[in-house]
């Protein structure tokens, strides 16, 4: 195995739960294709970064299964009915389930929704964590955690991902790493974000789902982004 490579995990909940602070400009199907799409994005982006050497989705979803397995990402199941921490409860369950299956590997868990992602980003990120401690993203919003990386091979990744997350993290002795990383720390919850991801030159996947729904806001006026 490389050295310092880092094996990813994404979760993502069922489709039909996805997405809902924008549910007054997109409707449900509209909604689910965005969320494919993002996460298209999201593992497109992760998997071109040299020191990922597999990521994993866990979900409960069949389509989000099947996208992922066609990206050439692993899938880990996770059952239909959660419980409140049900996101944290399924990226530690797959952390341990990796460490099982690997041995002792650092670990990274991203946000599903992060279309303007480029892999530089995701790589510089991973440098500049440093080794023996567990290390967070900020995202955009700053309250959020955008990523968690675990550089050392037997810590727990002991996920607090939900509101406050960063200052959870931080309570917890994550260390806040603050490089400029903006398509890293953009996940997509608003209209707005989506707007901002479009202008920060979103992937190819969400670009082509806001295309065919008529998303306003110059979808068009932008480089493709390239992975």
């Amino acid at each position: 195995m490389r050295p310092h490579a880092v094996h990813a995990v994404i979760a993502v909940k069922s489709l039909d739960q996805a997405k809902s602070r924008l549910a007054d400009r997109l409707r449900p199907e509209h909604r689910a294709r965005l969320v494919l799409a993002m996460l298209a994005d999201t593992v497109t982006a992760t998997a071109a970064v040299g020191e990922v050497v597999s990521v994993t989705v866990v979900t409960p979803d069949p389509a989000v299964a099947d996208l992922a397995r066609t990206l050439g990402a692993e899938v880990h199941p996770e059952p239909r009915q959660r419980h409140a921490d049900g996101l944290n409860t399924a990226l530690a369950a797959t952390a341990a389930a990796l460490r099982g299956a690997h041995g002792p590997i650092d670990l990274l868990a991203l946000q599903a929704d992060l279309p303007a992602l480029r892999p530089e980003e995701l790589s510089d990120m991973l440098a500049a964590a440093p080794r023996g401690l567990r290390s967070i993203v900020i995202d955009h919003e700053g309250s959020g955690t955008a990523a968690l990386v675990v550089r050392d091979p037997v810590a727990a990744l002991d996920p607090r991902f939900g509101p406050g997350s960063a200052r959870s993290h931080i309570d917890a002795g994550a260390f806040d790493l603050t490089g400029d990383w903006p398509g890293l720390r953009l996940d997509v919850d608003t209209p707005a974000d989506l707007d901002r991801a479009v202008a920060l030159g979103a992937g190819n996947a969400t670009r082509a789902v806001l295309h065919d729904i008529g998303w306003p806001g110059g979808v068009h006026e932008h480089v493709p982004h390239v992975c």
